[in-house]
């Protein structure tokens, strides 16, 4: 027989009481965030005097602001879109690489632009203090790119160009066609009976050679 005098007992709830989160450390830590995020920003920018060039600034904005570059290497592609389909449109596209010296104590830079919008900023090795004084053996060339050796050696004496067309497919209905620029740059030796040949491919020294006249 149930004893219905004795009342259930109630349930005894296990769960630890919620704590709020302490708000010491949260906003603190946006100070933090937003001088690492300026940093970045600076470092992605290249400093003219007092102005700042970064991606997306135009042609005529960097020129005005950093002034005219000592050497500019052109080049073009086409964009094909729709390749190979009863309607297909080619869209030429126009690139500069532009170099700027600021002397031996600063690296130099260049800017690589796409139809006259600035799409990236390269670091490259320490500038000169006059353009064509400071040039190094030519076994020191490989690797240079036209701008380090124009800066370091001057002009070429004489340029010849072999442009190739490479092609590639990065998807469905649509080609790059870019130029492989094959260059042999000339510039001539101390001694009378010799020329050095720069060779270039895509604005890059990949190999030197000493040719008699």
């Amino acid at each position: 027989m149930i004893d219905r005098s004795v009342r259930a007992l109630p349930a005894v709830s296990h769960a630890l009481p919620l704590r709020r989160a302490s708000p010491r450390h949260g906003p603190r830590r946006w100070p933090l965030l937003v001088v690492a995020l300026l940093a970045s920003t600076a470092a992605s920018a290249m400093r003219c005097g007092s102005r700042l060039v970064g991606e997306g600034d135009r042609d005529f904005q960097v020129r005005e602001r950093c002034g005219a570059p000592f050497w500019v290497d052109a080049y073009a592609g086409v964009d094909v879109l729709g390749a190979r389909t009863p309607l297909e449109r080619q869209v030429e596209v126009r690139f500069e690489a532009w170099y700027f010296n600021f002397g031996p104590r600063d690296l130099m830079r260049r800017l690589i632009f796409r139809d006259g919008v600035l799409q990236r900023e390269e670091t490259l090795g320490y500038g000169v203090r006059d353009l064509g004084t400071d040039c190094p053996m030519p076994a020191a060339w490989q690797g240079l790119s036209s701008g380090e050796l124009v800066a370091r050696c001057g002009e070429p004496a004489s340029r010849r160009s072999r442009p190739v067309t490479i092609v590639r497919r990065p998807g469905p209905r649509h080609e790059q066609w870019r130029e492989q620029r094959d260059e042999a740059w000339l510039y001539d030796a101390e001694d009378a009976r010799f020329v050095y040949e720069a060779h270039l491919v895509d604005g890059r020294v990949v190999g030197t050679e000493r040719l008699t006249r």
